[in-house]
């Protein structure tokens, strides 16, 4: 099962992915003001087992301390946006933005690497473009891609090291071959589908 939850002043969706046979959680991308996520998850007796990032900015991973501090669970994220998440303080700070800066990561999440939870598993795909480090989690007939892909539009490459053609070819080789009826879930607005996607998103549809 996965949850979904808003937070912060650009309304992140943060993600919950819930193993039920034991009571435990992973929290994706956790952002500025998630105190009401942890209440909730605990107030329904679940012990949050893994912090996982998409990527390193600031909005995404400004809750990663938090959660730390509160639980001691692991963080994992792909080593190329380490120091995005490490500097999330400075660069919140660059956008008008007050943020904390994450802890290092604990674990790497690579291309090729698989991310379990109980009977949830989740493939590693590694599509770079929006940050260098940004990774898609791919499993039980869903994706959830933080800041890569976007109903009907894709993740925003005019900030450092960015990179359209670099995202564009990623999205195309790794996300539009998936089944039309793949879940998408974004890290801001609604999600979607990959079939949706492939037939009426400007940036990669044709």
């Amino acid at each position: 099962m996965i949850e979904s939850f808003k937070t912060g002043p650009l309304d992140n969706n943060v993600y919950v992915i819930v193993d039920d046979t034991a009571s435990r959680c992973a929290v994706v991308d956790p952002g500025p003001d998630s105190g009401h996520i942890l209440d909730t998850l605990q107030a329904r007796g679940l012990a949050i087992a893994a912090i996982v990032n998409t990527h390193g900015h600031w909005d995404h991973v400004a809750g990663n301390g938090f959660f730390v501090r509160a639980t001691g669970a692991p963080i994992y994220r792909h080593p190329l946006d380490e120091e995005n998440a490490q500097r999330a303080d400075q660069l919140a700070a660059g956008w008008g933005f007050v943020a904390e800066a994450s802890p290092p990561a604990d674990y790497a999440l690579e291309e090729g690497d698989t991310f379990e939870l109980g009977p949830h598993r989740f493939a590693v795909l590694h599509v770079p473009g929006h940050s260098p480090g940004s990774i898609c989690l791919l499993g039980d007939g869903v994706l959830i891609c933080g800041d890569v892909l976007f109903r009907s539009s894709v993740g925003r490459t005019d900030i450092t090291s960015g990179s359209m053609p670099q995202l564009l070819a990623g999205i195309r080789a790794k996300l539009m071959p998936l089944a039309d009826d793949t879940r998408v879930l974004p890290g801001h607005g609604p999600e979607t589908t990959i079939g949706y996607e492939r037939r009426a998103n400007p940036f990669v549809s044709g």
